[in-house]
């Protein structure tokens, strides 16, 4: 039932593009696995091998510390509407913060949203369906808005303290490098 594919087809570049959400999961070498749900406008496929994804300020910074660590990131998606599906992208990824010149380069490929932290681009290795017959229907109601006002109500100073607060390491204790050139 599994299919493994060297990159992304058309047919499932635009799966991706009907899906509400995502989920990416990365890990260093030791320490916790962290996997995470990601919605709203925040993922593009630039290219069959290539994806980027925005990533709102929130509690934790792991994805940007575990990848400083060892590059590995996976990206899952899965069908809660029609055909069952699941998706899973298997590559490398490195993160882009306001001090690159990638991040204005894909800031403009996505909705402006207050709290936009990084960038985070993925080469992608391996491709691989599978049924996701096990997945449940879910009908999709309507995106959050709570993490979009809580970053408007905090505005620039406000968000920046908290980033250096809660974004700085990881909850292992690694280095996410989000203030450093």
């Amino acid at each position: 039932m599994a299919k493994q594919l060297p990159e992304i087809d058309s047919k499932l570049i635009a799966f991706i593009e009907n899906q509400k959400v995502f989920f990416v999961a990365t890990a260093a070498t030791d320490g916790r696995i962290n996997l995470s749900p990601k919605g709203m406008d925040t993922l593009r496929v630039l290219s069959p091998k290539k994806i980027v994804w925005l990533n709102l300020t929130g509690s934790g910074n792991e994805t940007a510390a575990h990848l400083l660590k060892n590059n590995r990131m996976t990206i899952m998606f899965c069908s809660f509407e029609g055909k069952p599906l699941i998706l899973r992208l298997y590559g490398k990824a490195k993160a882009y913060h306001e001090r690159d010149s990638e991040f204005n380069e894909y800031a403009e490929l996505f909705p402006k949203l207050p709290g936009t932290r990084q960038f985070f681009e993925m080469d992608v290795e391996m491709v691989q369906t599978s049924c996701g017959y096990e997945v449940p229907f879910m009908d999709f109601k309507e995106e959050r808005t709570q993490l979009k006002d809580w970053a408007e109500k905090q505005g620039e100073e406000r968000l920046e303290n908290y980033k250096k607060e809660k974004n700085s390491f990881s909850i292992d204790g690694f280095e996410t490098k989000i203030f450093e050139d």
